[in-house]
C-alpha cells in the first residue's frame, strides 16, 4: 500500500494511458549516454522567483571538512608514529626487559604523512535519529596517539569544526566520552529541497567526484552458441546498475562483456557447419547465413561429437586449425559470434542494458597467453606439475590438505581461464590507452559468489607477478543463486535451466494478463492500444527491480507473483509512487490528464507540518546513497532508499494537502516537495536501469 488512505484502487483507475521514456525521447532528450541528463524533462510552467541551485552537502564533504580540520589541529606523523610504537609495545609485552628506548631503535622510519585519511575523520550517518543526522568520531580513534582525553580532543575538534559547517549545521553535541553528534540547520535542508526541484531535470543536487577514476566492469558474460539462461540474468543486471552509477557519479565506465568465444568446443561447431552449412565456412558469405536456433545448432554438433569417432578427429583438427587463423575456421568462428551477439542483443535491449557494454571475448586475450606463462616462469612463479605449469601460493590447499595450484597451461598446451584473467589484469590496468588497454584503478568482475576462490587467486597471483598496476584496485563482485520458490534450483519442469528470454517474457505475459483484468470494462481504446508496453515496463521492471533489491550476496527465490505485487518494496509499487506524484501535480495545477506532464517551477520551501521536514530531511540523504553504492557496490541500497522515500512521501501527503494548501505560497512550497520527490525516484530508478511512467 502507499498509504493508509491510499488503495491500490487509487492508482490504478488515476488515469489511463501512458507517457514513459520511449515515447518521450525524441520530444525531450531523455535517453542520453549520461545518466546526469536523464532524470526529468524540461518542460515547465511559468517562472517565479528564482531558488539557488547548488550540489547537495553529504558525507564526503563532511568528511573532507572534518580531514581539513585534523590537518589544521594535529600531527599526523605524531599520531602515526604513536600508533605503531603503541603495536611494537603490544607485540613485544611478553619481554619485560625490552624498554621504551630498545622499542624505539627497532621502530622502523616512517614515511612522512601530508594529511589525515577519511578513515580517520570516522565520519558515519547517526545512528538514531535523535542523534542527528552524521557522528563525527574522529577523537575516539586520535586521543590516545594525542595524549589527550577523548573528550577534550572532541572539543578541540568541534572548536575548529564548527566555523566551516555553520552554514549547514547546528551547533555541534558532544556526547558521551567523545562522540560528536552533528544535525543539519532546517534553513539548509528547506534550501536544498528547492534546489533540488530546480535542479530536477539534471542532477538533482547529487555532486560530481573530485577523484575522477577510470574503472572497468565486467559483467554479464554470455557463451557463444549458447543460449542465456537465468545464470546470466544476475551480472547483467547488477553489474549494469554498478556501471551506472559510476557513470553518474562522474568516473569513466568501461563496459566490459567477456563473453566466452574461445576453446575446444568450437571444433565440433565448425565441422558441423561444414557439413550442413557450408556458406558459413566462406568469408564473403558466411555474415549472411542464418543458422537458425543456436542451441540446438550446438547440441546436434554435441551428439555427433560423442557418437562419431570421426566426427571427433576432424573437430581437434580443426581447433588447431581455428587457433591457427585458418580462413575458414575463422569465417565459421565469426559467423557463429555474429549469430550469438544478435540473440544476446536482443535480451540486452528487453532489459534496457546500456548499449555501452562491448564485447571484450576470451578470444580477445588469446594473443597475450603465452607471454603470461613465459613471464611467470622467468620470474621463477610458475613451475611444472604433472605436465602442467602452475602457481603455488600461500594459504591455499584443496579438500585434501594438498597445495592448490593455479593452472596457467595444462598438460596439452591450452591454456586456461587464469590464464586469460591474468592477461585481461595486465591489459586492463598496465597497458597504455593508446595500445587499447584502458590503465584502469578499479577493476569490477560481477560473477557468482561460487568462483571467489579462483579471483581471489587469480588476484594475488596478477599482484604477484606484478601484473597490476600498483594503484589499481580488483574487486571481485559477487552474487547469490536465482532459486525456485521451493528453495531448491531454478529450472523448468523438466529439470532444464530457465531460458533467460521465456521468464523476461513469462513476467510480461502475467503483468499484461493482470492489467487486462483490472481494465476488462474500460472503454478507452487508446489506453488499451497501450497496454502491451506498459506491461513491458511493468514486467521487466518487476523482474530487475526484484533482483535489485536484494542483498547481491543472497540467494533469493523467484515468484512472479511477489515482484509484480503492488504491495512492499517491488517494482510496481514504486512505478505507482512515481505515477501518483505526477497524478497529484496535474491536479494541483490544473493539466490535461492526456498530455505529458508540464513541470512546476521551484518555489521556497515554507514548513508547515514536521512530515515535510521529515521529507526533506530524507531527500538530501541522495548523495550518500548514490556514495554508499559508488563504495561498496550494493544496489539494494538504492531500494530500501527509494521505498523509504516513497513512504516518507505517503505521510506527508497525508497530512499535507497539495491543491487545497492553505495559501498559493505553501501550495507551490508542496508542489516542489513533489517535484524532488518525482526527480530523485526517477532518477534513481533510471540508475537502476528502470523505466518510469508519468500515468497508470
Amino acid at each position: 500500500m502507499l498509504g493508509r488512505n491510499c488503495s491500490n484502487l487509487l492508482f490504478m483507475t488515476m488515469a489511463l494511458g501512458l507517457v514513459h521514456c520511449r515515447t518521450a525521447v525524441s520530444a525531450f532528450g531523455l535517453r542520453t549516454s549520461r545518466f546526469s541528463r536523464r532524470c526529468l524533462p524540461r518542460r515547465q510552467l511559468a517562472t517565479k522567483s528564482p531558488v539557488e541551485t547548488f550540489s547537495l552537502k553529504g558525507i564526503e564533504w563532511l568528511q573532507e571538512t572534518v580531514v581539513e580540520t585534523l590537518n589544521e589541529l594535529y600531527d599526523p606523523n605524531q599520531v602515526a608514529k604513536a600508533n605503531l610504537l603503541k603495536k611494537n609495545k603490544k607485540q613485544q609485552s611478553n619481554d619485560e626487559t625490552t624498554s621504551q628506548a630498545a622499542t624505539l631503535t627497532t621502530t622502523p622510519e616512517l614515511p612522512s604523512l601530508q594529511s589525515f585519511t577519511k578513515q580517520q575523520a570516522m565520519v558515519t550517518p547517526a545512528t538514531k535519529p535523535e542523534f542527528g543526522d552524521y557522528q563525527v568520531n574522529a577523537a575516539m580513534g586520535l586521543a590516545k596517539a594525542l595524549q589527550l582525553s577523548p573528550r577534550t580532543c572532541a572539543q578541540q575538534i568541534v572548536a575548529a569544526l564548527q566555523p566551516k559547517i555553520t552554514g549547514y549545521m547546528m551547533d555541534p553535541e558532544i556526547a558521551g566520552p567523545g562522540f560528536v553528534n552533528l544535525r543539519f540547520k532546517q534553513d539548509y535542508l528547506t534550501r536544498a529541497v528547492a534546489s533540488m526541484a530546480q535542479n530536477a531535470h539534471g542532477r538533482v543536487g547529487v555532486p560530481i567526484t573530485k577523484q575522477r577514476l577510470t574503472i572497468v566492469v565486467d559483467y554479464s558474460s554470455p557463451n557463444i552458441a549458447k543460449e542465456m539462461h537465468v545464470g546470466h540474468l544476475r551480472s547483467t543486471i547488477i553489474g549494469d546498475t554498478l556501471a551506472n552509477v559510476l557513470e553518474f557519479v562522474g568516473h569513466d565506465v568501461v563496459r566490459v562483456n567477456h563473453v566466452g568465444d574461445w576453446g575446444t568446443q568450437f571444433g565440433m561447431l565448425v565441422e558441423h557447419l561444414r557439413d550442413e552449412y557450408p556458406a558459413a565456412l566462406n568469408k564473403e558469405t558466411s555474415q549472411d547465413v542464418d543458422l537458425g536456433d543456436l542451441v540446438q545448432l550446438y547440441k546436434a554438433a554435441k551428439k555427433r561429437f560423442d557418437v562419431n569417432a570421426d566426427f571427433k578427429v576432424r573437430a581437434r583438427e580443426a581447433v588447431v586449425k581455428l587457433q591457427a587463423g585458418a580462413s575458414e575456421e575463422r569465417a565459421a568462428w565469426e559467423s557463429l559470434c555474429l549469430a550469438s551477439q544478435k540473440e544476446y542483443e536482443q535480451i540486452y535491449e528487453q532489459l534496457n542494458v546500456n548499449k555501452g557494454l562491448q564485447v571484450r571475448g576470451e578470444s580477445f586475450y588469446n594473443p597475450f597467453l603465452q607471454g603470461v606463462v613465459d613471464d611467470l616462469k622467468k620470474q621463477g612463479l610458475a613451475v611444472e606439475s604433472d605436465g602442467a605449469t602452475v602457481v603455488y601460493l600461500d594459504g591455499y590447499s584443496n579438500k585434501d590438505g594438498e597445495p592448490l595450484p593455479v593452472i596457467v597451461q595444462k598438460t596439452d598446451g591450452g591454456y586456461n581461464y587464469a590464464t586469460t584473467d591474468l592477461a585481461a589484469i595486465r591489459h586492463r590496468t598496465l597497458m597504455p590507452k593508446a595500445e587499447s588497454g584502458e590503465k584502469a584503478q578499479r577493476v569490477l568482475y560481477v560473477t557468482d559468489a561460487g568462483q571467489g576462490q579462483h579471483f581471489d587467486m587469480v588476484f594475488k597471483c596478477a599482484q604477484l607477478a606484478g601484473f597490476c598496476a600498483p594503484d589499481a584496485s580488483l574487486e571481485h563482485v559477487p552474487f547469490g543463486l536465482v532459486q525456485g520458490e521451493d528453495g531448491k534450483k531454478f529450472a523448468t519442469r523438466s529439470g532444464e535451466t530457465v531460458k533467460l528470454k521465456d521468464l523476461l517474457n513469462e513476467a510480461v505475459r502475467i503483468a499484461g494478463e493482470d492489467m487486462r483484468s483490472r481494465y476488462e470494462n474500460t472503454a478507452d481504446s487508446n489506453f488499451l492500444e497501450r497496454l502491451d508496453s506498459v506491461a513491458q515496463i511493468v514486467g521487466i521492471g518487476a523482474v530487475k527491480y526484484a533482483d535489485l533489491s536484494m542483498n547481491r550476496e543472497s540467494n533469493y527465490r523467484f515468484s512472479y507473483a511477489r515482484m509484480l505485487s503492488l504491495n512492499g518494496n517491488t517494482a510496481p509499487y514504486m512505478l505507482y509512487a512515481y505515477a501518483r506524484i505526477c497524478g497529484i501535480i496535474r491536479k494541483a495545477t490544473g493539466q490535461d490528464d492526456s498530455k505529458p506532464i508540464v513541470w512546476p517551477e521551484a518555489s521556497e520551501i515554507i514548513v508547515s507540518h514536521e512530515s515535510e521536514i521529515d521529507l526533506a530531511r530524507n531527500l538530501v540523504r541522495l548523495p550518500d546513497i548514490i556514495a554508499d553504492v559508488e563504495k561498496d557496490l550494493y544496489p539494494n541500497r538504492m531500494c530500501d532508499y527509494l521505498f523509504e522515500t516513497s513512504q516518507k512521501f505517503n505521510q506527508f501527503y497525508e497530512n499535507c494537502s497539495v491543491k487545497n494548501a492553505a495559501t498559493p505560497e505553501l501550495r507551490d512550497s508542496r508542489l516542489s516537495l513533489c517535484v524532488a520527490t518525482a526527480a530523485t525516484i526517477r532518477m534513481l530508478m533510471n540508475l537502476l536501469g528502470l523505466e518510469v511512467v508519468e500515468k497508470l
